[in-house]
């Protein structure tokens, strides 16, 4: 059963267990998309219900147990070019799994919004994007250019390439910044979006900033968000700034 007005929308939200609909209209509000509540028809079952339903998305999340995720696309799949994205969200909100067409059908990129949406951690397994071992963490002023932030990002990497890089790392106050977006839109690259109170209790930093500690009341930005992102990596570049951005970058250390 589903909200036939939003039917046309391009993701499906599918939710397992009806005590999961909070979490699934909170993913709603910030993404849109289509709930399903597959316990509201008790003639078929959820299984059944999916497989009917499952072509009529491109990008789908089940919040749902991994495992049960896994029975109800038994079959489905066919090819990983024209498969729908399909991303599994734990009801607890915490890990959003890209599990089907991670690259190529966009599940890599869904985990991002779908984590980014709700605080949870995206969890990418494709080789394409997981062996990349640059974690880059990212603060701005308000303003900056996407060219700012790409020549600052070009500074700090100092020879190495962006297609090393794995993902930006900001906090949620520069979540929507247009220079910011933009970079990482024209490069390909997930932006990775942090609660300010995640960052604020694990306040790393190599040397506070009191600009940054006035305006955004933290020591620092793009350090920390670096080694939260890539908890297991070494920070290989400390912050440096320029014209009104700070690069840090974390290197993962079991690549």
């Amino acid at each position: 059963m589903y909200d036939k007005d939003r039917s046309m929308t391009d993701c499906g939200i599918w939710l397992v267990r009806p005590e999961s609909e909070a979490l699934a209209l909170a993913l709603q509000e910030q993404l849109g998309g289509v709930l399903y509540r597959p316990w509201l028809d008790t003639a078929t079952t959820q299984k059944q219900q999916f497989a009917a339903a499952y072509r009529q998305h491109t990008q789908w999340i089940m919040i749902a147990a991994s495992g049960i995720a896994v029975r109800f696309l038994e079959g489905l799949a066919q090819d990983k070019h024209s498969d729908p994205a399909i991303v599994v969200l734990d009801e607890a909100g915490r890990f959003a799994v890209s599990l089907l067409a991670g690259h190529e059908g966009g599940a890599n990129r869904l985990a991002y919004r779908v984590a980014n949406a709700i605080g949870a951690v995206p969890v990418i397994t494709t080789a394409t994007e997981a062996l990349k071992p640059l974690i880059v963490g990212i603060g701005c002023r308000k303003g900056v250019t996407a060219e700012q932030i790409a020549t600052a990002v070009k500074q700090a990497l100092d020879g190495r390439q962006l297609n090393e890089v794995r993902e930006i790392a900001t906090i949620d106050l520069k979540a929507n910044e247009p220079g910011l977006v933009e970079f990482c839109e024209l490069h390909d690259l997930p932006l990775r979006i942090l609660a300010s109170a995640t960052v604020a209790a694990r306040p790393w930093v190599t040397k506070a900033s009191d600009w940054v500690q006035q305006n955004v009341g933290l020591p620092g930005v793009c350090e920390p968000c670096a080694l939260i992102a890539g908890s297991r990596g070494k920070l290989i570049v400390p912050k440096i700034a320029l014209d009104g951005v700070a690069v840090a970058i974390v290197e993962d250390t079991l690549m």
